[in-house]
């Protein structure tokens, strides 16, 4: 799962897919530049490997953002994940597809809830250098 938000105004998108990957990331980037339009600022990243490979194709217009290593806590999106795995951990499931329709329902839940969203990303430093 792959997770973009705007801590000023609370917009949030996800990409859903089954692993985490430098194409996964290409495939994630790509769609997101494409919704939200190139060139709209700069992606604050941590440094997992699939953010900072050579091998990484960053749509023209997009520009990354890395934070120091090892500072999670400096991630605004970071402090979401519970919103999502709270819900959907809270629940059973009868097989992995109803997992992911738990998931997707979750996340499409969040997208129509800014406030939220904002009041768990919005540091008081933000934005920061990025």
């Amino acid at each position: 799962m792959y997770a973009f938000v705007r801590p000023g105004t609370g917009e949030s998108e996800y990409g859903l897919l089954p692993s985490v990957s430098t194409e996964a990331f290409h495939l994630v980037l790509s769609s997101f530049a494409r919704m939200r339009g190139a060139g709209e600022g700069r992606l604050v990243l941590d440094r997992a490997g699939w953010h900072t490979s050579r091998q990484v194709q960053v749509p023209e217009g997009v520009g990354l953002c890395f934070l120091p290593p090892y500072s999670p806590e400096l991630q605004p999106v970071e402090r979401t994940w519970g919103l999502i795995g709270g819900v959907v951990a809270n629940g059973q499931v009868e097989d992995e597809a109803a997992l992911w329709s738990k998931v997707e329902a979750r996340c499409a839940y969040l997208q129509t809830q800014p406030a939220l969203i904002q009041g768990y990303t919005l540091f008081h430093w933000w934005p920061g250098g990025c």
